[in-house]
């Protein structure tokens, strides 16, 4: 794995909005006395959400929040690839290039990315996208797949084709809403293409097949 350091570029200071500091104090009460720093991954996380990514001064005030070396903070964030550790675009494309996703089309994915959005770790241009190639997300019988981050959320883009995710990449930048989830136009969720073709027998389900207990072999008498 890449060595994961912060951006040589840092903001000045670091503050929780209200909400969010309001938030903290929450998770903070829910540890005992001296094990504050349990709430590392949460915090960072959080300030994630607000920021975009972590900083060198978030992670200097999560320490000092959590009462923990500053060391153990960064030891953290640059160890887990969740955290970004400089901006990310406003929609930060996740890319997954692992085995399943690689052999269902990946590699063009990533020429999509490439010419629709730019270099792999920089912000376009508009500063709507970004996008990094990354391990396994979990979706692999929906595979080739993305996952797009925002502020508000983290969201599945599913059986994509190098002419859906450029189209579903315009759609963002423009501002319209994009369907969360499979793109193929006869799936639902991760089944198979197509209707069912098993288990479709409607008396599987309506207890017309079911035996009174006495009436079955062998059964264990009822208490």
């Amino acid at each position: 794995m890449a060595v994961r350091r912060p951006a040589k570029n840092q903001p000045e200071r670091f503050e929780w909005t209200p909400e969010n500091k309001s938030w903290c104090d929450a998770q903070i009460r829910k540890y005992p006395e001296g094990r504050q720093a349990s709430c590392v991954i949460p915090f960072l996380w959080r300030g994630q959400k607000q920021e975009g990514w972590v900083s060198i001064p978030m992670m200097e005030a999560i320490a000092r929040q959590l009462d923990m070396p500053y060391i153990r903070v960064y030891e953290v964030a640059t160890f887990y690839t969740m955290f970004n550790l400089e901006p990310v675009g406003e929609f930060f494309v996740q890319l997954c290039g692992t085995t399943p996703c690689m052999l269902r089309g990946a590699r063009e994915l990533r020429e999509v990315c490439k010419t629709a959005i730019g270099p792999e770790n920089r912000v376009s241009d508009d500063g709507k996208l970004s996008w990094l190639e990354v391990e396994c997300l979990g979706a692999c019988a929906n595979a080739p797949m993305v996952q797009i981050s925002t502020k508000d959320s983290d969201h599945y883009y599913e059986d994509l084709t190098p002419e859906i995710f450029e189209d579903l990449i315009a759609r963002l930048r423009r501002g319209e809403e994009v369907k969360i989830g499979t793109q193929h136009p006869q799936r639902h969720t991760s089944d198979p293409e197509g209707e069912n073709t098993t288990l479709t027998d409607p008396s599987l389900y309506d207890g017309s097949r079911a035996q009174p207990l006495k009436e079955i072999p062998n059964a264990a008498p009822a208490e």
